[in-house]
């Protein structure tokens, strides 16, 4: 078509991407094609990059089996208010915001976790540096309980409540079954943009793109064919001859 897009110059702005992976129309879509995260889209709205973003780590055994996912779509949709508890003085009462504002008071990347240890228990450098490797070697989850009593009685002792420590420590401990980075949670979104604007956009080169590459991802070729035939692409007979 005579175009010769990169990944630097497709907008990640664009209002019809998002109105396409608000339906959760995102099949081929790098990242955001399970079913889990068809499903997720329509509940998420994404309207922006960062949203997409939060798209792609919440959808992981860590933020789920932390009882992450439904406070923050609860909390996005208006139905729930973010709430940042605060430690007793003389320490800062707007530390909590600081670590989770972006996230509406939930942690949903390691390197929140890692912070809200920092932060709101005291953890050290050393200490903190122990917590992620713990956090890291998610086929051994049970390295990351040795740090609980540790974290629930520092953020009691600078004054938080102990029932809201239990509750952060049982989210970080979501993260040792497998959480994201916001570093890599961003790379992938960039890439979940790209391939959205190109099937929204040009729906045929996007298909013929995905039939070039198979085997690949969750479909199969007939299933590409069908969602493309939906996307208004001519699909023809194969020509023998």
């Amino acid at each position: 078509r005579g175009l010769a897009p990169t990944m630097d110059t497709v907008s990640r702005d664009d209002p019809a991407v998002y109105d396409m992976l608000s339906r959760g129309d995102s099949i081929g879509v790098f990242q955001v094609e399970s079913r889990a995260q068809i499903n997720m889209l329509p509940r998420m709205k994404p309207r922006r990059f960062y949203d997409l973003v939060i798209q792609v780590a919440i959808v992981r055994p860590g933020p789920i089996q932390g009882d992450m996912v439904h406070p923050y779509l609860r909390r996005r949709a208006g139905l729930e208010v973010a709430e940042y508890p605060a430690p007793a003085p003389p320490h800062d009462p707007d530390e909590m915001r600081q670590v989770l504002g972006r996230t509406l008071g939930v942690p949903l990347f390691q390197e929140q976790a890692m912070k809200l240890a920092i932060v709101a228990a005291a953890f050290t450098p050393e200490e903190a540096n122990r917590l992620r490797r713990a956090m890291a070697t998610f086929r051994n989850v049970g390295t990351l309980d040795t740090f609980e009593r540790l974290m629930i009685d520092r953020m009691v002792a600078r004054g938080y409540e102990a029932d809201f420590a239990a509750r952060c420590f049982a989210q970080i401990r979501g993260f040792g079954t497998y959480g994201f980075p916001e570093s890599h949670a961003a790379s992938f979104a960039h890439l979940v943009c790209v391939s959205s604007w190109i099937k929204c956009h040009h729906p045929a080169v996007f298909a013929c793109a995905l039939l070039n590459s198979q085997p690949m991802g969750f479909y199969a070729p007939a299933q590409i064919v069908r969602d493309a035939r939906e996307h208004g692409v001519e699909v023809r007979p194969v020509d023998i001859n």
